[in-house]
């Protein structure tokens, strides 16, 4: 994995962090939001926004159920700004 898409990854971290309200070690790439980190309906929203605010996107909110880990919210984002995708590990 090169060292933008680590880079761009841990700046997804910070931001379901912050919009979920939870600790660090808790978000793994594989974590799920819902499942592990208890993310409800407003927390996806709070996420979206702050990805949009973060890399400067416009994420539709159909988008939003595809939102469920690091490796996901990285796929989704890297469609709209055109960005490479990562093969999964």
């Amino acid at each position: 994995m090169s060292n933008e898409v680590q880079e761009r990854k841990a700046r997804i971290k910070d931001m379901v962090v912050s919009a979920l309200e939870v600790e660090p070690e808790e978000v793994t790439e594989t974590a799920m939001f819902v499942d592990d980190l208890g993310m409800d309906s407003l927390g996806a929203i709070d996420l979206l926004a702050a990805l949009e605010t973060g890399f400067g996107v416009e994420i539709d909110q159909a988008e939003l159920p595809r939102l469920v880990n690091i490796d996901a919210v990285y796929e989704v984002v890297a469609e709209v700004a055109g960005w490479p995708l990562t093969a999964s590990a």
